[in-house]
């Protein structure tokens, strides 16, 4: 389907001198506001001054917030402006956007349908609330089904939905945004940069996709004015009812090409984790499993960089990760729903600023944090650490010798973590030295490990948070499917760093998540760091995915490194071993 705006093939920009950039404002006006007259965008009459400024919001306009509507009509307002001063406005697509023009209405706030009933009539609530009675058995009580009426289609639903059609005032606003855009050596997009993004190109996500969506959305807008649908019908709700009615012959001839359009249509990336709209794994993925598909993706797309929105950050705060490569701006503007505040981004001469909604300007990104296993703003790994080696032991138990769950405390903080018993005058050490090479690779997947000496028995205490979740148990709930890095990527990694350090009894039970990030830990590490130079028994006939992110990391393991930082830990023996193994994984990664 042809695009209505004569800009629509307009993303790529050059030779722009500073650029601000915002995300997922979430119906957040008023923090929105301060942000965008801090950042000199607009001024306190709320008309743009930003004169040749590129103002960039990477989608998330919508849902959650009350003042949703609110937004979009600044946002509007100040994209007609801009070009009179030279500058530039770009709404980008973000998940939710493309959620309220499909009919996926799971965030919007009741205040946000009540921002429409201007587009509501009284006639037509009535008509829908008829249909929906005539669907009710004729016995059933009218006050109930009201009731249940009301709360599926709150007041201002149906001026909602018309809104966001084709031709609404919203909907042919945005259906008429690209995804992705590139401007001097920055891209721009809500989600993230998966495959799909390196396979399509820029065109192909920004027609690609956009064509499956006014398709849906065109589509599904025809069917509710033949009566096929109601508006009332929900996005993940319409998927295996309308395939159950057309096994059943329920619907009628001439719309079954349609409804199985419409089906099909729902299975687009536009619509899940493979899209650039909802992919975390820019966020989330360490360097080791991300940066080669990122670093070419940048390199097919002539950037150096990403800004990203949709994941908000740990510290609400904006985030750089990757050597600057990744720029995180979600940092939880709807304080109501994230406890954070309004930040910009500016690049301005190559140079990134960030400002707050409360003035601040002295504010740069700052690195994004590692937290192996816990997502707490309050506390992060050194101070994480200090907890496990001078904190007060609280409780301890059995679980198996010899290994004890610990809850020590600190202050008002409290950690959980296994107990390992070792010998008291110990020279291996391979939880501390399995730990220490996690991040001397930066693998991330190895928790905080610290050696301390507990009712006078030597150990190691090795961080673990309370309701983990082994690799046998996600099996067996089919759980982790939604991860936001992918759980395989994950444990291809594993697989290396098992070669490396020559775990032979890697287990179901020594691989855990925390269900809240599906992010993976390994433990125990026992029978690690022999004098083998093979590879582990599991792993003879797995094909190891090494590229030049590992071996980058790997070719920085020099042995006067590995020497110098875990010299305390593994003796000689087992530290020319580790260098062997090194030297083998290298030259298997240039093959």
């Amino acid at each position: 389907m042809p695009f209505s705006s004569a800009l629509a093939d307009d993303w790529k920009f050059s030779g722009v001198k500073r650029i601000v950039a915002v995300s997922d404002i979430h119906g957040a006006y008023d923090a929105l506001v301060e942000t965008l007259q801090h950042a000199d965008v607009m001024d306190d009459k709320l008309a743009w001054s930003g004169g040749k400024t590129h103002f960039v919001i990477t989608g998330d306009l919508l849902d959650r917030g009350p003042e949703s509507r609110l937004v979009m009509d600044l946002i509007m307002r100040l994209e007609r402006e801009a070009p009179l001063a030279g500058g530039r406005v770009h709404q980008l697509l973000g998940n939710h956007e493309v959620m309220n023009l499909i009919g996926d209405l799971r965030y919007v706030a009741n205040e946000e349908y009540a921002a429409f009933l201007d587009f509501e009539s009284p006639g037509e609530r009535e008509s829908w609330y008829q249909r929906f009675r005539n669907n009710k058995p004729a016995d059933v009580n009218e006050s109930d089904v009201r009731a249940e009426f009301d709360l599926a289609a709150p007041p201002g639903f149906f001026g909602h939905r018309r809104a966001f059609r084709r031709g609404g005032v919203y909907g042919e606003w945005l259906l008429d945004k690209p995804f992705m855009i590139v401007i001097n050596d920055t891209v721009f997009v809500h989600g993230g940069v998966p495959p799909f993004v390196l396979e399509n190109g820029l065109a192909g996500v920004n027609v690609g996709l956009k064509s499956d969506l006014n398709e849906y959305v065109t589509t599904s807008a025809m069917l509710v004015d033949a009566g096929v649908l109601s508006p009332i019908d929900r996005f993940k709700e319409t998927q295996p009812s309308l395939t159950e009615r057309l096994e059943a012959e329920q619907i009628e001839d001439e719309f079954a090409a349609s409804v199985r359009q419409l089906l099909d249509l729902g299975n687009s990336p536009l619509h899940g984790p493979v899209g650039p709209t909802w992919y975390r794994g820019t966020a989330s993925c360490t360097s080791l499993i991300e940066a080669d598909r990122l670093d070419t993706a940048l390199a097919e797309l002539g950037a150096t960089r990403v800004v990203i929105g949709h994941t908000t950050t740990v510290t609400r705060r904006v985030q750089q990760r990757m050597d600057g490569r990744i720029v995180e701006i979600d940092t939880g503007m709807l304080k109501s729903n994230y406890e954070g505040s309004g930040n910009a981004l500016i690049i301005e001469n190559g140079e990134l600023t960030v400002i707050n909604q409360d003035g601040s300007t002295d504010l740069l990104p700052i690195a994004h944090p590692m937290r192996v296993g816990h997502k707490s703003v309050a506390i992060n790994e050194v101070e994480l650490a200090g907890i496990l080696a001078t904190g007060s032991i609280v409780r301890s138990s059995e679980v198996g010798a010899p290994w004890k769950v610990v809850q020590v405390a600190e202050d008002d903080k409290i950690a959980y973590a296994y107990f390992n018993e070792l010998p008291s005058a110990a020279s291996f050490v391979p939880e501390l030295a399995a730990y220490k090479l996690d991040r001397m690779l930066g693998l991330g997947m190895i928790p905080v490990t610290v050696r301390r000496e507990i009712d006078g028995q030597q150990g190691t205490l090795q961080f673990v948070p309370p309701g983990t979740m082994t690799e046998r148990e996600r099996v067996a709930g089919e759980a982790g499917w939604a991860a936001p890095c992918d759980i395989e990527r994950q444990m291809a990694a594993m697989y290396v760093f098992d070669v490396l350090v020559h775990n032979d009894a890697r287990t179901l039970s020594s691989m855990l998540y925390s269900p809240d990030d599906w992010l993976l830990m390994l433990v125990d590490h026992e029978d690690s760091f022999g004098v083998a130079t093979g590879r582990p028994t599991y792993l003879d006939d797995v094909e190891l995915v090494i590229g030049n992110q590992w071996r980058a990391a790997m070719l920085k393991l020099t042995d006067d490194v590995l020497r110098a930082e875990l010299g305390g830990v593994l003796d000689e023996d087992r530290l020319a071993a580790l260098g062997e193994r090194r030297d083998a994984l290298v030259r298997e990664s240039i093959q």
